[in-house]
């Protein structure tokens, strides 16, 4: 904002409000039209939709960006809209035919080789087919099962998609934690080196352990560098999920490894009707059966039809109006190919319900297996083992400090309390992506955007 001319419009509103002077009115008009919009737009600003930051990251906001950017379930909802647009295609009944015919010749002669212009005659003809045995009705609730269990069939991409998006946020988590660990014990081995070093110019150590430690530093730092490169990785197949391949560099996960909980999670197996899987199954199944009805309907005849106007100007009558009517006759297939196709598709889609509710039993199943075993090693990692490790790690560099044990001791020890870091983030990431499993394995009807 010009902030001299937004003085200057306050100045001069106030001069002119104590003084009642007109001759600045135009002025004074525009000085107000200019700070109500700056003042809408200031609000409008306040009221803007907050933008999501690359660089702090939730896992809610990651969410939130699937559900509007993730190209699969753009094509999900594509494919919805499709079908919807079949179900007004199958609703509709059959458009009229109009057929018009002239003929301006005729055939004369005794070989009837020679042609003779007359006026012309014209015979125009409206044809209508009629459908009976429900056959509209039949294919409107085909389509519509069609629409429901497509939607069902989005609520599951989008079930699956939510369970990929968490596992790949803490994916990055885990990535950024093993690259934290790695960073800070590649620093304390530098200080082990500088501290070496050291000694060995004060005759403190052999030249060998020194070797020891800068190979162990190299090492780190190797590890660091490939920590990096899997935390790139991470955001990279993140990225992709939320629709920000472009600022995948700068993607940085904020939420931690949920709590840890031991409780036997809670499961009704009549919870699993209510997954959108086993709703498209069930809404296939009255598909197939409206299909099957569909197919037993072409068994009755339709009808056509048809009303004629012929204007003939070489004959007496000059116009003449008719009608008629074409039955088809089922003398050599009366559709049982159809029939039987129907029936297969029944059958079909009812087997599917099957493999579709085992398939389900067994991601539960699963699920909760991995869920138990992944709390369980988190809980012992979280309460005993890394205590443990981080006091001997410790004390083995007390005593290396004081002279108490070797640099292969210290180095043990290091290597051993690393490991075991790396170890628990890693099981608590596990323990996260099989919370997200198992919600996923036993949610409900999950709502679209």
């Amino acid at each position: 904002m010009d902030t001299k001319l937004s003085s200057k419009c306050k100045v001069i509103v106030s001069h002119t409000a104590y003084t009642g002077r007109h001759s600045n009115r135009d002025y004074v008009m525009r000085c107000k039209t200019f700070i109500f919009l700056v003042t809408l737009a200031f609000s409008a600003g306040l009221h803007a939709e907050p933008r999501f930051s690359a660089s702090s990251l939730t896992l809610d906001a990651a969410r939130q960006l699937l559900l509007e950017k993730n190209r699969e379930l753009l094509a999900g909802r594509r494919a919805v809209e499709g079908l919807q647009a079949d179900t007004v295609a199958a609703g509709q009944r059959p458009n009229p035919t109009l057929s018009v015919n002239a003929a301006a010749l005729r055939l004369e002669g005794r070989n009837g080789n020679v042609l003779k212009a007359e006026r012309m005659d014209v015979v125009a003809r409206v044809d209508q087919l009629i459908e009976r045995g429900g056959k509209r009705e039949l294919r409107t609730a085909v389509a519509e099962q069609g629409v429901e269990a497509g939607k069902h069939d989005l609520a599951d991409l989008q079930r699956q998609q939510l369970s990929a998006l968490t596992s790949a946020y803490y994916d990055l988590v885990l990535a950024q934690e093993k690259e934290r660990i790695y960073r800070e014990s590649s620093e304390l081995y530098d200080g082990t080196v500088k501290a070496a070093e050291f000694r060995l110019s004060a005759g403190d150590i052999a030249a060998a352990d020194v070797a020891r430690i800068r190979v162990d530093a190299l090492r780190s730092l190797n590890d660091l560098r490939q920590a990096a490169a899997d935390r790139q990785k991470a955001q990279a197949a993140l990225a992709y999920m939320i629709g920000l391949e472009a600022s995948a560099k700068d993607l940085n996960a904020v939420d931690g490894f949920p709590q840890t909980a031991l409780a036997e999670p809670a499961w009704d197996e009549n919870m699993l009707m209510q997954r959108p899987d086993m709703r498209a199954a069930e809404s296939r199944i009255r598909q197939a059966e409206k299909q099957r009805d569909l197919a037993r309907s072409l068994q009755t005849r339709d009808v056509t039809v048809g009303v004629e106007f012929e204007h003939a100007p070489n004959s007496d009558a000059k116009s003449a109006i008719g009608g008629g009517i074409s039955i088809p006759l089922f003398t050599n297939y009366q559709y049982q190919g159809e029939i039987a196709r129907a029936e297969v598709n029944m059958t079909t889609a009812m087997e599917d319900q099957e493999r579709v509710r085992a398939q389900a039993i067994g991601e539960v199943d699963q699920a909760r297996a991995d869920l138990l075993s992944a709390g369980e090693r988190a809980k012992r990692y979280d309460e005993s083992v890394l205590e443990a490790a981080q006091k001997s790690a410790d004390a083995a560099d007390f005593a290396y400090r004081h002279g108490a044990i070797g640099v292969m001791d210290l180095l043990d020890a290091r290597r051993t309390l690393r490991a075991l870091q790396l170890e628990a983030v890693t099981t608590h990431a596990d323990y996260a992506k099989a919370e997200a499993a198992w919600r996923a394995a036993t949610t409900s009807e999950t709502p679209m955007p």
